[in-house]
């Protein structure tokens, strides 16, 4: 199947094409589809109408292959496709429902809200569960963790895969982490992605955040059509990544208030209507005291409804978990309260028995000496106490 793919493999296109193309990171006939025309013409410096009979021969090997698409299918053919189409298990009930079973492949999820309302432990745990078998709502596959704001944490990795009762070490290893540090090195990345893709059988493409760079360096009215256009042109490449290659793909996105909104809620997501459009699915995620609201805003067949999850050792868990495991922890308490005092007066009771012995025997000896009537009558309790009391004295 690589082979089939490879440049020297499409008609026309001889070494000194597949060079410049390779030298313009383009490496697979994918590569092709994903950049289209207008983009393999500007890289490569190639004539628009030579890039477009490349692409179109790209395309058409492709669909030969049965890779892609043809041009005119049935509806039918759509929805016997869409029941084969891969879904990877949030491993709640509550967001597999508002997801209508999980997280799909061929298609980009945008999840926005604002700082720790759980986007970015949402992308961890979806990097675990993808690996999961098929018969546990996983896909088998690796991940692709594009990291702009520095907040991939290894360690959370470990103990969501330790809940979910997997090995540490086989999932960090199939989780391959990208470090963006400004907005071209961000697209050069995805740009760069289809080897890996290959290698590693990516089927998660996480972007964390997708739009936080392109706002930190495109500040004020001026720059906002420059940043929309590379804000327009990475979104694009990410959602058909995902298309091509089969796989699924999460952008979280970042928010801001709107100042002229007096009622409702004020926080809008970032990248305006170019990030809306291209994304499939849109999520926002919100907090609700110690649970989180995940509320699904935009889908071509979802109905728009809201459910609760919480965050926990397992990454985003069912609200209904949170709370057994809060009443285990006070049943653990209250238990360890009613056990101290006991454990105390244990302790005690030797130490005062010791110290106080001689003013017992003292205090109770007058006391049977001053009720003389008392002698015949609770003699053997008098006897007693006195047996109990010689080996003190001794």
């Amino acid at each position: 199947m690589v082979e089939d793919l490879r440049l020297d493999s499409l008609e026309g296109v001889g070494p000194v094409t597949t060079r410049k193309l390779s030298d313009a990171g383009v490496h697979n006939v994918m590569d092709l589809i994903v950049r289209g025309p207008v983009e393999i013409a500007e890289i490569t410096g190639m004539e628009k109408d030579t890039a477009e009979k490349i692409v179109n021969k790209a395309r058409q090997h492709l669909v030969d292959g049965g890779l892609i698409a043809k041009h005119f299918t049935s509806a039918t053919e759509i929805y016997k496709h869409r029941q084969s189409i891969g879904k990877i298990t949030t491993g709640t009930n509550c967001l597999d429902t508002l997801f209508d079973g999980g997280i799909e492949t061929q298609a980009l999820t945008e999840v926005y809200g604002e700082f720790g309302c759980g986007k970015t432990q949402f992308a961890h745990t979806m990097s675990v569960m993808v690996q999961k078998s098929k018969e546990e709502g996983g896909l088998e596959g690796g991940v692709l963790y594009i990291d702009t704001e520095n907040t991939f944490r290894p360690e959370r990795i470990v103990s969501i895969a330790q809940a979910h009762e997997m090995d540490p070490e086989k999932v960090l290893d199939k989780i391959i982490v990208a470090r963006a540090y400004n907005s071209a090195h961000q697209t050069l990345i995805l740009e760069e992605a289809g080897p890996i893709i290959e290698e590693n059988n990516i089927k998660l493409i996480v972007a964390d955040s997708a739009v936080g760079l392109f706002r930190s360096e495109y500040l004020g009215r001026g720059t906002l059509s420059n940043r929309q256009q590379k804000l327009n042109h990475f979104v694009h490449l990410l959602s058909r990544i995902a298309e091509t290659y089969n796989c699924a793909a999460i952008a979280t996105n970042q928010v801001m208030a709107s100042p002229d909104v007096f009622f409702g809620d004020p926080t809008r997501p970032i990248g305006g209507n170019v990030v809306a459009h291209t994304s499939t699915y849109r999520i926002y995620f919100k907090k609700s005291g110690k649970k989180r609201i995940a509320r699904m805003v935009d889908s071509p067949h979802h109905p728009e409804e809201e459910v609760i999850f919480a965050l926990g050792e397992a990454g985003v868990i069912d609200p209904e978990d949170a709370e057994k495991k809060t009443k285990k922890t006070t049943k653990k308490a209250t238990i360890k309260k009613a056990k101290e005092p006991e454990v105390e007066a244990t302790v005690e009771t030797p130490d005062e028995s010791e110290e106080n012995s001689e003013v017992e025997t003292t205090s109770k000896t007058p006391e049977v000496e001053t009720a003389p009537e008392l002698e015949s009558i609770d003699a053997p309790l008098v006897d007693a106490e006195m047996d109990d009391s010689e080996p003190v004295e001794e």
